[in-house]
């Protein structure tokens, strides 16, 4: 069996309808927050790339802390991009899956030979790649070369 190139789970990523109301069936129903909110804008200077194409994004999002991973609700602001497609054909639900690596380039071109690379961007810091894993994985996998918070210039805790 070969080594893992994923070491560590960092976050899920749910993408939800009605941001507000989700956060507060989670802390209602199961205990979870304190939650953290943002608007997340992503464009050219984001160097933010779906399916290699430049594009602008906006999302807002909310995150919490269950153990030692970082959930992420993603309320897609606009109708086109991936968390918005995601949303239109399959409904609220887990769409990615955020690993460490110990190194994230090698990674990166090691797994896009067999998986097609849908997204990448740098924010808060971090360089971040989302690999079309679904069919292999049952799961889009998203690869970041850190964690914000990490650095004390992140944009999101």
């Amino acid at each position: 069996m070969r080594d893992p190139i994923f070491n560590e789970t960092l976050q899920l990523g749910i993408v939800v309808r009605d941001l507000e109301a989700t956060v507060r069936r989670y802390e209602e129903d199961y205990g979870i927050g304190p939650w953290t909110f943002a608007q997340i804008d992503l464009g050219e200077a984001n160097n933010y790339r779906e399916y290699g194409r430049p594009d602008e994004r906006s999302n807002r999002i909310a995150v919490a802390w269950v153990g030692q991973v970082m959930w992420e609700l993603i309320e897609p602001l606009d109708e086109e991009g991936i968390f918005a497609h995601f949303l239109s054909e399959k409904g609220e639900g887990i769409h990615h899956v955020a690993v460490g690596t110990p190194n994230f380039y090698e990674t990166v071109a090691g797994t896009e030979r067999e998986n097609k690379l849908m997204l990448s961007c740098e924010f808060s810091g971090i360089d971040i790649a989302y690999l079309d894993t679904q069919r292999n994985l049952g799961v889009t996998i998203e690869i970041a070369s850190g964690m914000p918070g990490d650095r004390e210039d992140s944009d999101v805790t």
